[in-house]
C-alpha cells in the first residue's frame, strides 16, 4: 500500500514509529519504507500479512491527518519485495529485484530522453519576417546540414535502459579476456568479453539476457582495478 502527502520535515525515525502505531491497528506490518530521497519525499510503502488488511486500512485511514496533514492512500502497483520473500524463495525474491531495477533504469532514461527534448530548440521557431530581415553573412550557411542533428537528444550513458551488452571503460591496460572474464563470467548467462582493437581501457561484456547484465553492472559499477585501484564504469551499450 502507498501512502502519500506525509510530513516531509519529521524525521523518518518518528515517521515511521507514528505510521506503524496507525497501521498496526489493521493488521501486521511486516515492512515500511519510508521514501528519502528528494522526488520520493513524502511518500512511504506500508506491507500487510495479507490483502484485507490492506484494504480495510486504505477504506479507513484515506485523509487521516498525520502531523496536519490528510494521508492518501492507494494500492501499490507492484508486489513489495517483502510480499515476493514471503511467497517465494531466494530465487524469486532476486528476479523481482532485478525486474524492479529495471524498471526504474527505463523509466530514468525515458525521463533523461525527454529533458533532452526540451533543451532542443523546436524547428522553424523564428518567424518568416524575421528571417526575411536578416543581415546577408547571417544567411551565407543556408542549406548546409549538421552534422549531428540527434545530438540534443542524446541520453547519458548513465540512463541508458537496460540490454543484455555492458560496456565497460577506464579499465587498466593489462587487463586481458581472461582477466575480465574472471570478473564478469560470475553472473548468470555470460557468453563472452569482447576487446576493441587499438582501443586500450574498453571493453564489451555480452549475456544471453537482460537479468544477467543488470546483475553485473550493479555489482560492478565502480570496481576498483589495477595497482591503483581505479574504479571502472559500467554502462549498458548504446543501441
Amino acid at each position: 500500500m502507498k501512502v502519500r502527502n506525509l510530513e516531509e520535515r519529521i524525521k523518518i525515525d518518528d515517521l515511521k514509529e507514528a505510521l506503524i502505531e496507525i497501521f498496526s491497528e489493521y493488521g501486521t506490518v511486516i515492512d515500511l519504507v519510508v521514501k528519502k530521497n528528494l522526488k520520493a519525499k513524502g511518500q512511504a510503502f506500508v506491507v500487510f500479512e495479507d490483502v484485507e488488511a490492506a484494504e480495510r486500512a486504505v477504506k479507513e485511514v484515506q485523509g487521516f491527518e498525520l502531523f496536519d496533514k490528510p494521508m492518501l492512500l492507494d494500492y501499490a502497483r507492484t508486489k513489495s519485495d517483502a510480499t515476493v520473500q514471503r511467497e517465494g524463495n531466494e530465487e524469486e525474491l532476486e528476479l523481482h529485484k532485478r525486474r524492479r531495477l529495471a524498471e526504474k533504469e527505463r523509466k530514468q532514461a525515458h525521463q533523461a530522453a525527454e529533458d533532452q527534448k526540451k533543451l532542443k530548440r523546436p524547428a522553424g521557431a523564428a518567424a518568416p519576417d524575421a528571417v526575411a530581415a536578416r543581415p546577408t553573412k547571417a544567411t551565407r550557411g543556408a542549406g548546409l546540414k549538421s552534422s549531428n542533428p540527434g545530438a540534443g537528444a542524446v541520453v547519458p550513458e548513465e540512463y541508458l535502459p537496460p540490454n543484455k551488452i555492458l560496456f565497460v571503460q577506464n579499465l587498466p591496460e593489462d587487463y586481458d579476456v581472461d582477466g575480465l572474464t574472471a570478473i564478469f563470467g560470475r553472473f548468470e548467462g555470460f557468453r563472452e568479453v569482447r576487446l576493441v582493437p587499438g582501443r586500450k581501457g574498453i571493453a564489451f561484456v555480452e549475456y544471453e539476457a537482460e537479468a544477467g547484465a543488470i546483475s553485473a553492472k550493479e555489482s560492478t559499477s565502480g570496481m576498483g582495478l589495477g595497482a591503483e585501484s581505479k574504479p571502472i564504469k559500467v554502462v549498458y551499450q548504446r543501441q
